[in-house]
């Protein structure tokens, strides 16, 4: 697969939107590297993690988020879900995985009933496999808000209080696993 090309699919031009998203996903991609290097006992996929960290968030462009870019019309919450479409059309279903499954620590049917987000019901949202649960945990160091900097652990805790207690919990089991 050549992540490349399917990213300048959707982001032809050469903006700071573009910028954000490669800066964004390759900080990403390394960390999810670091991890493997770091974690030779677990079974990842190296490939498939820089290719799926480069490809997680492919589909901001469709999502409402000025802050970063983003002139869509779409609800940021969906930008997982767009692009697990994107991937998915194009025959990359794995990768389709990672891109629903990476926001937060993965949302839960109960979490998207009682927050009434804008998410069908007929697939999971949260990380199954190891790789899309090192995706998830690397994306959550990482703001495309704030490209320059990389949140510590306690800061990325705190930035998950905002899912429950059930997303921090299953943050710091990551912690446990991947550092």
């Amino acid at each position: 697969m050549d992540y490349q090309s399917i990213i300048d699919k959707y982001y032809p031009e050469d903006d700071e939107l573009k910028r954000i998203l490669l800066v964004h996903s390759r900080q990403v991609a390394d960390r999810c590297l670091l991890i493997a290097k770091k974690h030779p006992e677990l079974p990842l996929d190296k490939q498939f993690l820089e290719e799926a960290a480069m490809l997680h968030d492919i589909g901001i462009f469709r999502c409402d988020a000025p802050s970063i870019q983003c002139v869509g019309t779409e609800p940021y919450i969906c930008h997982g879900y767009i692009g697990g479409q994107l991937l998915r059309e194009a025959g990359f279903l794995r990768h389709a995985l990672v891109c629903e499954r990476h926001t937060g620590t993965g949302l839960s049917r109960q979490q998207i009933e009682t927050r009434q987000l804008p998410l069908p019901l007929d697939r999971s949202y949260e990380p199954e496999t190891l790789e899309e649960q090192v995706v998830c945990y690397a994306d959550k160091f990482y703001s495309k808000s704030h490209i320059d900097r990389e949140r510590t652990v306690v800061e990325t805790a705190q930035s998950l209080e905002k899912f429950g207690p059930a997303g921090v919990q299953k943050f710091l089991k990551w912690v446990d696993m991947f550092e």
